[in-house]
């Protein structure tokens, strides 16, 4: 699947905003009926009155959140956004002094991204690796959940899967947007797809007790939400703000929820 998003990166298919959006749609079905729950039910005991699988939610996704600001991994596609809406308040009325301001300001920005693409390869690559070290731990918490019970384990593999077309796109896409070349793109995609196959073997080496699963399906829980609300979410309407992709999330969350159905 990671393989199959890079593809697409590469062709950049008209209706990929679907596939994101039922992609999103399935991680949140995840983490809304199974994940949590689940969390909940290994990990109940409280801290100052908040369950500590809550607690874990929350820092599952505040940490992807701190990660992502820190190797830009949505820099490329901010300053796209950016763009696009500086190009709207041009189009409102002011004074041509403030009209000479936004023009430079605009010119400044595309100088500024020229710069970035140019220096700071570097920056593509970190984020790329961070996709791919998340690739990794998205192969443990499958290895995870499946020590959980195997209706845990297959629900967790759905997501994933659906997830892993989303990440093999962005790391193509976002080593290529500061200005690596294709032989590299390719490699970092390679090992994206290798990635979560590694996780999920390092889970064989060893049990997991039943509370730190419980703490480490709701780090992920909010890991995954994080993915799915942050990141797939608005790259799916980006492109293609439209009521088809907005099924399309509510079709993924309702066939996660028939999957969970029939395998509890």
């Amino acid at each position: 699947m990671t393989l199959i998003g890079g593809w697409v990166a590469q062709r950049t298919g008209d209706r990929r905003h679907l596939v994101l959006g039922f992609a999103a749609g399935l991680m949140l079905g995840v983490v809304a009926f199974d994940l949590l729950p689940e969390a909940l039910h290994q990990a109940p005991e409280e801290v100052h009155g908040v369950p500590q699988a809550l607690l874990m939610f929350a820092a599952g996704f505040l940490a992807i959140h701190i990660v992502e600001r820190a190797v830009a991994i949505h820099r490329g596609h901010e300053e796209e956004y950016a763009e696009h809406s500086h190009g709207h308040r041009h189009s409102h009325g002011g004074s041509a002094e403030q009209d000479r301001d936004r023009s430079h300001g605009h010119n400044h920005s595309h100088g500024r991204s020229r710069t970035d693409a140019e220096r700071h390869q570097g920056v593509g690559l970190t984020a790329a690796m961070a996709l791919v070290g998340h690739s990794v731990m998205d192969g443990f918490a499958i290895g995870a959940a499946f020590q959980a019970g195997t209706t845990v384990g297959t629900v967790v593999a759905i997501a994933v899967v659906a997830h892993d077309f989303a990440d093999g796109f962005n790391t193509y896409t976002i080593t290529r947007l500061y200005g690596n070349n294709k032989r590299r793109a390719l490699a970092l995609l390679a090992a994206d797809a290798l990635a979560p196959v590694t996780g999920a073997a390092i889970t064989l080496l060893f049990t997991i007790s039943e509370h730190l699963l419980g703490l480490y399906l709701g780090f992920f829980a909010g890991f995954l939400l994080y993915l799915a609300t942050s990141d797939i979410l608005p790259e799916a309407h980006s492109p293609h703000p439209s009521r088809t992709t907005l099924l399309c999330t509510l079709a993924g969350v309702g066939f996660m929820w028939l999957v969970i159905g029939f395998a509890s």
